[in-house]
């Protein structure tokens, strides 16, 4: 199985709204999910950060991965975007086989 669950973050939910169209657009994504509203604490430059961010899940092939990231990293206001992809090994075959169509693979 190729498809990949991506996770990414965004410092608003209208940055995440913008890349995620986009993304859906370029057919680099079937489909992107946006949740609002999280708190992040992390590390950057030697300080401590707390922010609140928006939680972005694209649904994507291994193929069109290095596009999305090249695509987010675009858009993005970040230095350095949280993108995160991750195997999808199972789940309902007639969504898996939606995300190939979707993205030109199908």
């Amino acid at each position: 199985m190729n498809k990949q669950f991506v996770y990414m973050t965004a410092g608003s939910r209208d940055e995440a709204q913008r890349i995620g169209e986009a993304l859906v657009e370029k057919r680099v994504a079937a489909c992107v999910n946006i949740i609002d509203a999280m708190h992040s604490i992390y590390r950057w430059e030697g300080a401590i950060q707390k922010d609140r961010e928006v939680v972005m899940i694209a649904k994507t092939t291994r193929s069109r991965l290095p596009e999305l990231i090249d695509t987010v990293n675009a858009l993005h206001s970040y230095d350095c975007p949280c993108i995160l992809s991750f195997d999808i090994d199972g789940g309902n075959p007639a969504f898996l086989e939606w995300i190939g169509a979707e993205v030109g693979e199908g």
